[in-house]
C-alpha cells in the first residue's frame, strides 16, 4: 500500500480524535459547573426551567421552583448555573445596571419637538421653495422659433403612428 491510499484514512482518524477531544472538554466543563453549584444559586435546567438551588447531593439537586414547590432533579439535568444578576434579570425582571436608572425616552414629547427660535425668525413660513423647475406659465411666449421644419416633422411622425389595431388585421 502506498502513502496516497492511506492518507484519507489518516485524515479521518485525526478528525475523529479532534472531535472527541473537544467533546470531552465540553463534558468536563459542564461537570465542573455542576460540581460548583451551591445552595442559593440560580440555575436553568435542560428543559428550560429556572429555579434556585436549595440542596446539593452527590447525584441529585433539590430545586426551589416557587413558593412551596421543591423539585428533585438529577445533577446531569442542570443546563447552566447562572450568576445572581443574570438570574434576577431573567426570572424577576430586575436590572442591576446603573444605566437602567436613567430614562431613555422622556415622559412628555414636548422636549422632542422643541426648535430653535432663531431659525423660525430667519425663514418665513409662506415662502415657496424653488426646486429649479419652470412652469409653462413662467416661460415667455414671445421667443422666436428657430426652425419650423423640426416641428413639422414631428407632427408628420405623430400622424403616421397608430396603435396597431387597424393595420394588424
Amino acid at each position: 500500500m502506498s502513502l496516497v491510499t492511506l492518507l484519507p484514512f489518516i485524515v479521518l482518524i485525526g478528525a475523529m480524535f479532534l472531535m472527541t477531544r473537544s467533546a470531552k472538554k465540553k463534558q468536563q466543563q459542564a461537570a465542573n459547573m455542576r460540581n460548583e453549584m451551591q445552595p442559593g444559586s440560580g440555575v436553568r435546567t435542560i428543559g428550560g426551567m429556572y429555579a434556585t438551588v436549595k440542596e446539593v447531593n452527590d447525584d441529585t439537586v433539590l430545586l426551589d421552583a416557587g413558593p412551596g414547590v421543591d423539585l428533585l432533579f438529577a445533577k446531569n439535568s442542570i443546563g447552566a448555573v447562572l450568576t445572581d444578576d443574570e438570574y434576577n434579570r431573567i426570572v424577576h425582571g430586575i436590572e442591576h445596571d446603573l444605566k437602567s436608572d436613567t430614562d431613555i425616552v422622556p415622559d412628555d414629547a414636548s422636549s422632542l419637538t422643541e426648535t430653535d427660535a432663531s431659525s423660525d425668525d430667519d425663514a418665513p413660513a409662506d415662502k415657496s421653495v424653488d426646486l429649479g423647475k419652470k412652469d409653462a406659465d413662467d416661460e415667455p411666449a414671445d421667443e422666436p422659433v428657430a426652425d419650423a421644419a423640426p416641428a413639422e416633422a414631428k407632427t408628420d411622425d405623430q400622424g403616421k403612428k397608430s396603435d396597431g389595431g387597424s393595420e394588424a388585421k
